[in-house]
């Protein structure tokens, strides 16, 4: 009896340290295909129809008798889910992957949250109070994590070494120097693509209040975004033909283990643990991804990694978490607000945006979130009608 809760209890925890592993595999795959000549254009289409192949038998049998009538604007909405989501976020994320490193992508990504929330705040779509500690939290991990970002952009200083890679830092500096300006367009390429994920999470709450079916949506949007990925390919590399040819290496494991893992597995995964632990206990483990990411970078794609970098996560991480906190008591807050009510302004009190990467309401009194990078998250919230984000 003891044995099997000590079992249940440590299994959520399991669950999310194996999925950050995976997601990191995930990062050094995709950078060591993209550095061995493969196109980022063609990776997004191929791992776009992995993942649809995976997406839509959940969605045709689980949700056969819910999935509402497809409309012209729900179909305008999903186009632009899938330009903001799976040809211009994981594109340019691809690319600014490739011109840095991949633990640099995964520790600058965190910075999502951030640019969320402020995205959220000019859209009216969440609230903040100077007096409120929780608001102050929120405040202060914005400016943190974009402090850290900036950090990790202006400087670089020595490269930090690791016991397992000390023969391959001779020559760091001078390489850094002589990609200097790759560097930048791949810093751009990434914060761009935050920006564009962020704008993903904020049309796809609204499109879930016509459309609400989750395993549906996010189907269509891996559909739309295989066509429309696939155009953006045909024009990108229309002389070289021989882009599309990817036979059974690297190349193929590439793109079905992104689309399988990290749009398949996680969408369940996260979804189940977050049932059980809320949304903040999923958000909590993504630093972990970007120091296993760090790791096996240096040592499976010889990657450096330098002392500006380093300090720029670090505070990166803090400003996340204080986000993170900052908005977990608010949902407490709402929680205990529409309870004293009686539910009466449950409404008032969903209409903000999540922090974390992609929460989706269900219509039945929960959000999940599912995106074609694998953020999948899912959480009791008061049950309302309109209980969007």
């Amino acid at each position: 009896m003891g044995v099997g809760k000590v079992l249940n209890d440590v299994k959520p925890y399991l669950a999310m340290i194996l999925l950050q592993v995976g997601f990191a595999g995930m990062y050094i795959v995709a950078v060591a295909s993209l550095k061995r000549g493969m196109s980022h254009f063609v990776l997004v289409v191929y791992r776009n129809l992995v993942a649809t192949a995976v997406m839509a038998p959940f969605a045709l049998w689980f949700e056969r008798s819910i999935r509402p009538k497809m409309t012209l604007t729900v179909f305008i909405k999903i186009m632009g889910l899938a330009l903001l989501e799976p040809v211009l976020d994981q594109n340019l994320y691809y690319m600014g992957a490739n011109l840095t490193s991949a633990g640099f992508a995964s520790a600058l990504v965190n910075v999502l949250p951030s640019v969320t929330f402020v995205m959220a705040l000019i859209l009216r779509m969440e609230k903040v109070r100077l007096r409120s500690v929780h608001s102050q939290a929120k405040i202060v991990g914005t400016v943190l994590t974009v402090a850290g970002a900036v950090l990790m952009i202006l400087y670089h200083g020595p490269v930090v070494p690791f016991p397992w890679s000390k023969a391959q830092h001779h020559g760091g500096a001078a390489g850094q120097a002589a990609a200097g300006s790759g560097f930048l367009t791949g810093t751009i390429c990434v914060i761009v693509a935050c920006v564009a994920w962020s704008g993903f999470f904020v049309l796809q709450s609204n499109t879930l209040r016509s459309y609400p079916a989750e395993l549906s949506l996010t189907a269509l949007i891996c559909l739309m975004g295989s066509l429309m990925s696939g155009a953006v390919a045909l024009v990108a590399e229309r002389r070289n033909t021989q882009a599309w040819v990817i036979g059974f290496d690297t190349r193929l494991f590439t793109a079905v283990y992104a689309g399988i893992v990290c749009s398949g597995v996680a969408y369940y995964v996260q979804g189940l643990v977050s049932r059980q632990r809320g949304p903040v206990f999923v958000t909590a483990f993504n630093p972990l991804c970007m120091i296993v990411t760090s790791v096996m970078g240096s040592i499976i794609l010889k990657e450096e990694i330098t002392l500006g970098s380093v300090i720029g996560a670090v505070i990166i991480v803090f400003g996340l978490y204080a986000l993170i906190w900052g908005k977990s008591k608010d949902q407490e807050n709402q929680v205990a607000d529409v309870s004293a009510s009686g539910g009466s302004k449950g409404g008032a009190a969903a209409g903000e945006l999540p922090v974390t990467l992609g929460q989706l309401p269900n219509g039945n009194g929960k959000h999940e979130l599912g995106n074609t990078r694998g953020h999948v998250f899912d959480v009791e919230t008061p049950a309302t009608n309109n209980g969007h984000y």
